[in-house]
């Protein structure tokens, strides 16, 4: 601190008080009392608080500490990283400093400074007891006997050390440390605040200065946005491609260029196409040619081969550069442009000065990527609508598709689900007609199954039309696959159907196979007056020739399996009526031969009454054995059954049933032959498990033909839980009624009964026997 500056602290000083000065200590009878610290601190918080410097601070805070009684130096250190402390503040007794403000002094010896800093907190000295070293030395040259230093802390670090000396032969004061302690709190106030201020200051300088980017930016993004919206308005209006890229790069070398802009675009074959240039041009510029040697390390190739923004600071530095020196280019930055996912291309801008800013590629990425989006609402805008007509007719396909699946799932009979595929191939493929047609096994014709169209293309269903090689279908037989030929084939060629093809002005004929369990079932058809089809056409019938293969395989399938049904059962029914002829025209006729014979022997005179009666006992026993095999042949088919019909057969089984059996039965006639023997069946297996397994102590029996079906209905009270997988012959019954074209359904909880129902067709009744129940 300069003489000129603690001058200046003490004016300060004696301007807020009338205090007395350093010289005046003999006022109050020379003694200092509390209400002399209390007017010292107040002068100094004064100085405090209306902001003075830390400096002045400093020589009012020494020139304070003067004062103490018995003080005679004063001086306020800094201390230093390099474990040094520099003096900031002093005062003397008689004014002269031998130790100018700035002076550094080490912090390796032993005083008083030094004990602060290595404890933190006040520390005293005498010099005659342990102060050793330079320090020591320097005070003796400087008269003082005794020092005290108290810590200054700023914010919780030390800043500093406030000491003061005395020359005297007595100590200074016990309370000096206090003393000091007022004063050395203020110090580090006044630094914080000083600290604070130059804080805000700083802080208040990068606001505004950050206000002023801020503001630049805004303009400049105001600015991109603007030339956006020019951009997004071509591109609304409709404007061709080529408009819109001349309009993007002209917007780039405005914001962001120096010299030159460029759009290019990528090819498949690795070459580059100019799309646009604004600025300096050359030789080598032109706009729509095509760019096939371009420099490895230069920008295009850059950015083609990393899809990332590339820069060169300047040209002369890469091979290849010439060119674009000799057009004053010094510097460029390029963009990629991603379309859709894809490198589509890059827009460059170039500058002849000195390299491009370094954030020139922060700046054009939001431009580059909007701009992308306008490059492809142009380029793309005349697809959109194409690719609107498709999916109009990819949507209006699958709807077709899923009206001929629904027929398909609901098991429509073949011939209408043939009829609605050649109508959705015919609307969809904008065909004159459509049709389907089965393979005949040699291939050589087909037959016509079903087909829709304009009058007369449409060929009737069951016509036999015989195969040409210049036909759709004959190809699809040869090769397997679809296929598409066109009037060329049948141009020249002679014959009836090549005649008819030319008369009535086919010009295209498309064909799709129909393979029902791997073997070429038959065809689906199209065939078009107006032109060739289209190339893919053959491969949009696929799903409905698939869909119509479903329809055919499922169809055989139940037809199939109805018809096995039906011979199990009916073979089942004729064994057994070939076992009942068997037994009544063959075993019974001679076992009752044989007991008529036997009892003729018996009521012949004989010898012997042994032998009478023997004879006699055969005879009984072959009777029984005629009753028992009539038994047998009543259950294998019951002959009530077939002579009087169901309702008397059913009440027959109740009466022979051995537990009680509620029969309500409303039937009247006959009804087919194997309806009836399936619903006796039913009828009869249900009363032998009550018996048998169930435990039950009463049956229903509830049977009524109405309206073409004959529904039964059984129901015991038994102990429920029957399970067709344990052989209870209920398997048999369920088959026996499905393969008649009927249902069967089992409902038996544990605990709770069990009841079986089936209805029957009852279709076709046979004439009434005329036997009453």
């Amino acid at each position: 601190m300069s003489q000129q500056s603690s001058n200046k602290a003490h004016e300060k000083i004696t301007e807020l008080s009338w205090e007395p000065t350093f010289a005046d200590r003999h006022i109050n009878n020379g003694v200092w009392g509390p209400r002399d610290d209390e007017a010292a601190l107040r002068r100094v918080a004064t100085l405090v608080a209306r902001g003075f410097t830390p400096t002045e601070v400093f020589s009012a805070v020494a020139e304070e500490l003067a004062r103490v009684p018995g003080v005679d130096n004063t001086g306020l250190f800094r201390y230093e990283p390099d474990s040094s402390a520099i003096l900031v503040a002093n005062r003397t007794e008689s004014g002269v400093t031998k130790v100018p403000v700035g002076t550094r002094l080490s912090l390796e010896d032993e005083h008083v400074a030094a004990m602060v800093l290595r404890t933190g907190r006040a520390a005293r000295i005498n010099t005659d007891e342990n102060a050793a070293g330079s320090i020591a030395a320097h005070m003796s040259n400087l008269g003082i006997r005794s020092a005290v230093g108290a810590p200054i802390a700023v914010d919780g670090c030390l800043w500093g050390a406030a000491v003061v000396g005395s020359t005297r032969t007595e100590p200074l004061p016990p309370d000096t440390e206090a003393r000091i302690a007022d004063f050395t709190d203020l110090v580090a106030t006044a630094i914080a605040n000083a600290q604070t201020r130059a804080e805000l200051t700083a802080s208040s300088a990068r606001i505004a200065a950050a206000d002023a980017r801020a503001e630049q930016e805004l303009r400049e993004l105001a600015e991109i946005q603007a030339a956006l919206r020019r951009l997004a308005m071509l591109v609304a209006r409709g404007e061709p491609p080529e408009a819109v890229f001349a309009a993007a790069t002209r917007e780039a070398l405005r914001h962001f260029g120096g010299g030159t802009a460029r759009m290019i675009r990528y090819e498949l074959d690795g070459t580059a196409t100019l799309l646009a240039n604004e600025g300096t041009t050359g030789p080598h510029v032109r706009v729509g040619e095509r760019w096939e040697d371009y420099p490895p390390t230069g920008l295009t190739a850059t950015v083609l081969s990393t899809g990332r923004a590339a820069r060169v600071d300047d040209y002369g530095d890469i091979p290849g550069g010439e060119p674009y020196l000799r057009e004053g280019l010094r510097s460029a930055v390029a963009m990629p442009i991603h379309v859709n996912g894809r490198l589509w291309g890059a827009i460059a801008v170039g500058s002849g000065q000195g390299p491009l800013p370094p954030d020139t590629e922060h700046r054009m990425t939001e431009f580059t990527d909007l701009v992308a989006t306008a490059v492809a609402n142009a380029q793309t805008l005349g697809a959109l609508e194409a690719s609107r007509d498709e999916l109009a007719r990819l949507l209006d396909e699958q709807a077709a598709l899923r009206r001929v699946a629904t027929l398909v799932a609901r098991g429509i009979h073949p011939v209408e689900i043939f009829l609605a595929v050649a109508e959705e191939v015919r609307r969809l493929l904008g065909a004159d007609s459509a049709g389907i047609a089965r393979f005949e096994p040699d291939g050589a014709s087909v037959v016509v199954v079903g087909g829709v169209g304009e009058v007369p293309v449409t060929l009737p269903t069951g016509m036999r039309v015989k195969l040409r090689d210049y036909v759709a279908p004959a190809v699809v037989w040869r090769t397997g696959r679809s296929a598409l030929v066109n009037e060329d084939l049948w141009s020249n060629a002679s014959g009836r159907i090549a005649e008819g093809l030319r008369g009535l002005g086919i010009r295209s004929m498309v064909a799709s196979p129909i393979i029902v369990e791997g073997r070429m079932w038959g065809v689906v058809n199209a065939v078009s007056t107006r032109g060739p089809f289209p190339s893919d056409t053959a491969d949009r019938m696929a799903d409905f020739t698939e869909l119509a293969g479903t329809a055919v395989g499922n169809a055989e399938g139940r037809a199939e399996v109805a018809a096995s049904r039906t011979r199990i059962v009916a073979a089942a029914d004729e064994a057994r009526r070939r076992i009942e002829r068997d037994l009544h025209d063959g075993a019974q006729q001679h076992l009752l031969a044989l007991a008529l014979r036997l009892r003729s022997a018996a009521t012949a005179p004989h010898e012997s009454n042994e032998i009478r009666t023997e004879i006699t006992n055969v005879a009984a026993r072959l009777t029984d054995v005629i009753e028992e095999l009539r038994e047998i042949s009543r259950g294998i088919h019951p002959a009530i059954l077939s002579s009087a019909g169901l309702r008397p057969a059913l009440r027959a089984l109740g009466r022979r049933s051995t537990i009680p059996v509620h029969m309500d039965v409303r039937i009247d006639g006959r009804l087919p032959e194997q309806v009836e023997v399936g619903a006796y069946y039913v009828v009869s297996e249900m009363l032998t498990n009550a018996t048998k397994h169930a435990r039950a102590s009463v049956v229903e029996v509830d049977a009524e033909a109405s309206g073409g079906t004959l529904r039964v209905r059984v129901r015991d009270d038994g102990v429920g839980g029957a399970d067709p997988q344990r052989g209870s012959g209920l398997v048999g019954l369920k088959d026996r009624i499905e393969a008649l074209g009927g249902t069967f359904s089992l409902h038996s909880p544990p605990g709770g009964g069990t009841t079986v129902s089936c209805d029957l067709p009852g279709h076709g009744r046979r004439r009434s026997a005329g036997c009453g129940p």
